[in-house]
């Protein structure tokens, strides 16, 4: 690690073949903690390549735990957080209103890093089992129109770092990594960015996979639609630019969508909100985001059709019905 660590501090930057190489070695526990903090570090000092992150990538998928769920056809909804912004968890709602809305979701997830609560902090919390048993998972999907993949029961690198992570506390690349390695390859992906250039970096991984993808970023920062300001959103048929008023029918403030203190407080408000009680602005935020990814599916005309369908799910029960299946599925 010393030779590469002084390799990233001349300013050289790592080939595909050497960051898989790093990633690999960083997982099998070959460098200590003060060595691997160095190497995020240095990423989180200048901007990572496409080769590095493909590198990482490559890495990831390589050592992960598979899961088969192509018969599915299913989506994944996630952001790649890190945007500070303290949102409640709007991709994970999104997921729900999307399982409501008749669509397979396989919602690849962590423990927030750099926030009060990521995507796994409130699922457990709303009494989800963690489990990368593929039968169990499977019968979730079949059922409940949903599963959960919890990122370290598959990714051995991420459990790895987990802690270093959690002590440095900032946005790091395996935010970046983590929409890109949900180990049951979904047919199709909403990816929510913090900013710009990671979302060239993103429209280029993914033009290579061939599948329908969104990417999605608020102007002003946020890395998911927050209809505080206009967002980006960039498909494989080109890119256009939407206003609060086209995406959720009006603007909402940033308070609007503030996410609490504690995880506790971010499970009451997604409660909540997926059970139809949340409020205008709450509601009008998720169904966008929702109506993003069901538009992605390509199962819908436009996105005014699919925007409806999201509305549909939320106030008739469904996405709450959705979630009540779920958690009724553990044991």
């Amino acid at each position: 690690m010393k030779k590469i660590l002084q390799y990233l501090f001349e300013h050289k930057t790592l080939s595909r073949a050497q960051a898989r190489e790093a990633l690999v070695n960083i997982s099998r526990g070959v460098y200590n903690e003060s060595e691997v903090t160095s190497f995020v570090t240095v990423y989180l000092m200048r901007s990572i390549t496409i080769d590095e992150l493909q590198g990482f990538r490559d890495a990831l998928l390589e050592l992960c735990v598979g899961i088969d769920l192509r018969q599915y056809d299913a989506i994944d909804v996630v952001g790649t957080g890190g945007d500070g912004k303290n949102t409640f968890n709007i991709s994970t709602l999104s997921c729900f209103i999307v399982a409501g809305a008749g669509r397979k979701v396989a919602k690849h997830g962590n423990y927030g890093a750099s926030s009060v609560s990521g995507a796994s902090n409130v699922m457990e919390q709303l009494g989800y089992r963690f489990k990368n048993d593929p039968a169990a998972l499977a019968a979730e999907v079949e059922t409940a129109g949903i599963c959960f993949l919890h990122a370290p029961l598959f990714h051995p690198a991420l459990k790895t770092v987990a802690p270093m992570r959690k002590n440095l506390g900032l946005r790091t690349f395996f935010n970046m990594l983590g929409p890109i390695v949900n180990p049951a390859t979904p047919a199709y992906q909403l990816i929510g960015v913090y900013n710009l250039e990671m979302a060239r970096i993103y429209q280029y991984l993914l033009q290579d996979t061939g599948k329908p993808f969104t990417i999605i970023h608020s102007l002003d920062g946020y890395d998911e639609i927050s209809l505080t300001g206009d967002a980006k959103i960039i498909t494989a048929r080109g890119e256009r630019v939407m206003t609060p008023e086209q995406l959720g029918k009006r603007a909402v403030l940033p308070e609007d969508i503030y996410g609490g203190n504690t995880v506790e407080e971010a499970a009451k408000i997604f409660l909540k909100i997926v059970r139809g009680n949340g409020t205008w602005a709450q509601n009008a935020v998720v169904i966008a985001n929702a109506a993003m990814a069901l538009e992605c599916t390509g199962a819908f005309g436009s996105y005014e059709e699919a925007y409806a369908a999201a509305v549909e799910s939320l106030e008739s029960g469904r996405a709450h019905q959705a979630l009540q299946t779920l958690i009724g599925l553990q044991s």
